[in-house]
């Protein structure tokens, strides 16, 4: 993403953006680096750099945007293939895969839940320390919901390509609502 801002605004205008945030940061190696950018921006503003030397840096922002780009295209064509793959199979386990995981994470939700319940009601001596181990697990939880609402997202696309419509984005659903159609 930055490449792609670099590219687009160009490096100046980016070295004061930057430069104007860290200076807001209370901590010396954010303060350091406001300062450096700082320099960079009076050196650009007393012609010190050269033209062609900013041309060459945006010029290789683009670039770096361009092979970015192109990672994230290649990464989600992988993930595409999967998909249709696990769409495509004969076999019934591959295509309940997502629900299972997903019963498994209610099943394993509601453990957890019981259990914290069960000690905080037999034993409110331990509850502290038990509620204290259970916000140890917050990472690990988000991990796994958002595997699950990825699966549930996905499978609401599938669901609705099976019956013609097409996925609309956010702003092609605002569009859509002012343009009336």
């Amino acid at each position: 993403m930055l490449p792609v801002l670099l590219a687009q605004v160009g490096l100046p205008l980016l070295v004061k953006a930057v430069g104007a945030g860290l200076s807001k940061i209370d901590h010396p190696a954010a303060k350091g680096a406001a300062e450096a950018l700082e320099a960079v921006d009076a050196a650009v503003g007393r012609s010190e750099i050269a033209p062609e030397q900013l041309v060459e840096a945006n010029r290789h922002a683009e670039a770096l945007a361009r092979i970015e780009s192109d990672d994230y295209r290649t990464a989600v064509a992988e993930v595409n293939t999967s998909l249709r793959a696990e769409v495509a199979s004969d076999d019934p386990y591959v295509r309940r895969m997502r629900p299972t995981f997903g019963y498994i994470m209610a099943a394993t939700w509601l453990a957890q839940m019981l259990a914290v319940a069960w000690v905080i009601v037999v034993d409110p001596v331990q509850a502290g320390a038990v509620i204290a181990a259970l916000a140890s697990l917050g990472t690990i939880w988000s991990v796994g919901l958002a595997v699950l609402g990825i699966y549930v997202y996905k499978r609401s696309e599938e669901k609705r390509a099976a019956v013609g419509e097409t996925s609309a984005t956010l702003l092609a659903g605002v569009a859509r609502r002012f343009s009336g159609r």
